[in-house]
């Protein structure tokens, strides 16, 4: 099963992972703070690339930015779009994404990239719609965290992950990546890496998260 299908499939999961009050502790308390802080100040357009259920977009409009989200999941787009946060939410696949050359400024994947069947693809895609000099930020769990899952380092590897919390299950499917293959997609995707946070949030001794912003060139 494709990472698309099977997100899908975990669509109303997710729902009531990420909308039950007080339950995903981790966004609220540490991803999504420390990520808004990499943010560049709100500019023309920005992409909210796989943008699940629309909490993120909901956030960056706060701040003030013109958001569109693309989604891939027909469940999850529609619930972005409930929120009316959006300037529009478009369902498309990532590795195709259905705008022009040059549309945004910004473009955010917010603990998406590594549920994406071709992030190649992907990143390619993002380099080509926006503009000369835009921003890609990127939030994703750690590799040395998904390494454990997978049992190896360096070769990229899907992994499918049950996990219960508060009485909600949610199966979590993903690709990990190591800490190069990520500057690997990036590069060969035309972008610059222009900074990067590693956060920890369970452990002492190994970070939890990756933050970073990249520019295309």
């Amino acid at each position: 099963m494709s990472l698309r299908d099977a997100w899908e499939g975990q669509a109303s999961n997710w729902l009531r992972w990420a909308r039950t009050a007080g339950h995903d502790h981790w966004f609220w308390d540490h991803n999504w703070p420390a990520f808004e802080r990499l943010l560049p100040a709100a500019g023309r357009a920005t992409l909210d690339l796989g943008c699940g259920e629309g909490r993120v977009g909901e956030l960056l409009a706060a701040l003030g930015h013109t958001v569109i989200g693309v989604d891939a999941s027909p469940t999850l787009a529609a619930a972005a779009r409930e929120r009316r946060a959006y300037a529009d939410v478009v369902e498309a696949d990532a590795a195709a994404l259905p705008f022009e050359d040059g549309r945004f400024d910004l473009a955010v994947a917010f603990m998406s990239l590594h549920d994406m069947d071709d992030p190649a693809a992907v990143v390619r895609e993002v380099a080509r719609v926006l503009e000369p000099g835009g921003r890609l930020a990127i939030a994703t769990l750690h590799p040395a965290k998904t390494a454990a899952e997978v049992g190896g380092y360096f070769e990229t590897r899907r992994y499918d992950v049950p996990i219960e919390r508060d009485g909600i299950a949610m199966v979590f499917s993903s690709l990990h990546h190591s800490l190069e293959g990520y500057f690997a997609l990036l590069r060969d995707g035309g972008f610059v890496v222009e900074d990067l946070r590693e956060l920890r949030v369970e452990g002492p001794e190994l970070p939890d998260l990756l933050h970073l912003i990249a520019r295309s060139s």
